[in-house]
């Protein structure tokens, strides 16, 4: 019987110990108008004859060999969007949001939209 509260106690205390060294993950977006030398998997996106990269949920445009990180046009459509969107009612209706960026489900679409 001794043996088995021992055995619960260190088990306690172990969780315990575990529980206050955990770490948590915290992401950190670039601001606007931060310049960035790579992407990871960019997709190119052209909206009113202006080519966009879509990477990550963050919103670039080129600059020479170089991207800059932009705000993301309004009306601008992409196929995906990046895990961890959240769904939010806004006055009824029914968005994506991302990173502070709001979408519009239409057909198969997300469109960029201001709420």
């Amino acid at each position: 019987m001794k043996s088995l509260k021992l055995l619960v106690i260190i088990i306690l205390l172990v969780g315990a110990t575990s529980a206050v060294t955990a770490q948590r993950t915290v992401k950190v977006y670039p601001r606007h108008g931060s310049v960035v030398t790579t992407l990871y998997q960019p997709r190119l996106v052209v909206h009113k004859g202006v080519n966009f990269h879509f990477s990550n949920g963050i919103w670039y445009k080129a600059r020479g060999r170089k991207y800059v990180v932009c705000a993301a046009p309004v009306g601008i459509k992409v196929r995906k969007l990046p895990l961890g969107n959240k769904v939010v009612v806004h006055r009824g209706r029914k968005y994506y949001t991302y990173n502070g960026v709001f979408y519009k489900k239409k057909g198969r679409n997300y469109i960029v939209v201001n709420v």
